[in-house]
């Protein structure tokens, strides 16, 4: 298989091994609240709403972020612009030890959340070293970074019961203002960026970039990735506190059961992209969503226990999760993630390859939406209700309407289909041919009609 022009095996990767690892250490930094926070939380008295707000802020910060992010990744290039973000928020990690109140940490967060910017630099920097062919591939390997969260899980509450949370803060900081001096050592500009200095072209405006958001298939993707990327974020945060309420775990103990969900939700995204290259992006998110609705009708079961008047007298039934079956069932909603989130990026770069950054942008940012509105939502719904697998329940419902909504465009699709309208789920499955091929300003045509897939 060829490669890009001026391109070698080597350069190649290079550029995924590099940001894969950059990503990974922002990813765990992102996701930093998850542990620190329930300490925080214990020491200024918050409760479950607070706490869900305080853990969503760095995600907020994350998903806005990348827009801008991506649009500037696709002007100066990712070898300028990774260093850039991780040392603009490793200062902001360092400063968050000298918080104490509430307000403040909220806004020392928003800093943090830059690391969360980090998923667009690096897919549209990891994007241009790759043919077509291999990009759901690459981009899956590059998205395994999400790994980030397990070591955080894994690793953190260890770190906070030896050096107290201010220490792992400090720790954090250090090793993600090293990955940034590292990165732009070590990294090489990619070929498009090359080959605008060798021509003399200026980078695109921003304007032209942006344009392909007004299409409906991109905020389409976009809608997947609110939960495969959104509930990955919102879980791997709000586990460890889940943990220590429901089952009466210590804080160790917690991480590393969390940390077990994060690790398949980020370690076989790789092979969520190789699927998506193989089998097509439809199939992918069919058995994605399916099975997380089987997984998440049983987490969302509360413990319940019944009676029933029998012939002989009263019968009595118990249901609910041991801490293994349920540690089990995250394993297995965290795999089923990783696979829709690399199904969800195998498009963009081949609908939309001169605008990935905006385009990724956009579909990063509504899905990083996910993980800062879901933790807010589950500390609503554990004040309210009082039901520990309320929030379960919410995860349910957003599958379940995905699910429905996506098939039912699917098979309308399908009712209408002649040569050039199809659903891009449908184009993704098929070989590229003249009715349907990308066009140069990102949104895919077909033969015979002007009109973009939908």
């Amino acid at each position: 298989m060829h490669t890009l022009d001026g391109v070698s095996r080597t350069d190649q990767y290079r550029a995924l091994g590099l940001s894969t690892f950059a990503f990974t250490v922002c990813f765990a930094v992102w996701t930093i609240f998850s542990i620190i926070g329930v300490r925080i939380k214990q020491e200024l008295g918050l409760n479950d709403t607070e706490f869900g707000l305080l853990v969503a802020t760095p995600v907020l910060t994350g998903s806005v972020s990348r827009i801008f992010l991506g649009v500037w990744t696709e002007q100066f290039g990712g070898r300028i612009m990774f260093p850039l973000q991780m040392l603009i928020t490793a200062v902001c990690v360092w400063l968050l030890t000298s918080v104490h109140t509430y307000e403040v940490f909220l806004i020392a967060a928003l800093g943090l959340g830059l690391a969360g910017g980090s998923f667009i630099v690096g897919v549209a920097y990891t994007s241009r070293w790759f043919e077509k062919e291999r990009q759901g591939t690459a981009l899956g390997i590059f998205g395994a970074g999400n790994v980030g969260a397990a070591v955080t899980n894994f690793a953190a509450p260890f770190l906070v019961v030896a050096i107290g949370w201010e220490g792992t803060a400090r720790i954090y900081a250090i090793v993600l203002a090293i990955t940034a001096v590292l990165f732009y050592l070590l990294a090489k500009t990619d070929p498009v960026q090359v080959d605008r200095r060798r021509t003399g072209e200026g980078p695109v405006s921003a304007g032209a970039q942006l344009a392909p958001l007004k299409n409906i298939q991109v905020w389409r993707f976009a809608t997947y990735y609110f939960f495969v990327f959104g509930g990955f974020v919102a879980l791997a945060s709000f586990l460890p506190r889940y943990y220590v309420g429901a089952y009466g775990l210590e804080l160790t103990t917690a991480g590393v059961f969390a940390g077990l969900y994060s690790l398949p939700g980020s370690v076989f995204r790789a092979l969520g992209g190789w699927l998506s290259d193989k089998w097509g992006a439809r199939f992918v998110m069919y058995l994605t969503f399916i099975v997380s609705l089987v997984v998440l009708f049983v987490m969302s079961y509360p413990q319940t226990a019944y009676t029933v008047t029998g012939i002989t007298g009263p019968i009595s039934f118990d249901f609910g999760l041991s801490v293994g079956m349920f540690v089990a069932l995250t394993v297995i909603l965290g795999f089923m993630m990783s696979l829709g989130k690399a199904a969800v990026y195998k498009h963009i770069p081949v609908y939309y390859p001169h605008h990935v950054g905006a385009v990724g942008g956009l579909v990063g940012m509504i899905g990083g939406l996910g993980g800062f509105f879901l933790p807010i939502g589950f500390g609503i719904l554990l004040d309210v209700t009082g039901v520990w697998t309320a929030p379960f329940m919410l995860l349910f419902v957003i599958v379940a309407i995905s699910t429905v909504w996506m098939h039912v465009a699917i098979r309308r699709m399908e009712k209408a289909r002649h040569p050039g309208l199809a659903d891009e789920l449908f184009l993704s499955d098929v070989p590229e041919g003249p009715l349907a091929k990308p066009d140069n300003n990102g949104p895919r045509t077909t033969a015979g009609s002007a009109r973009p897939a939908e």
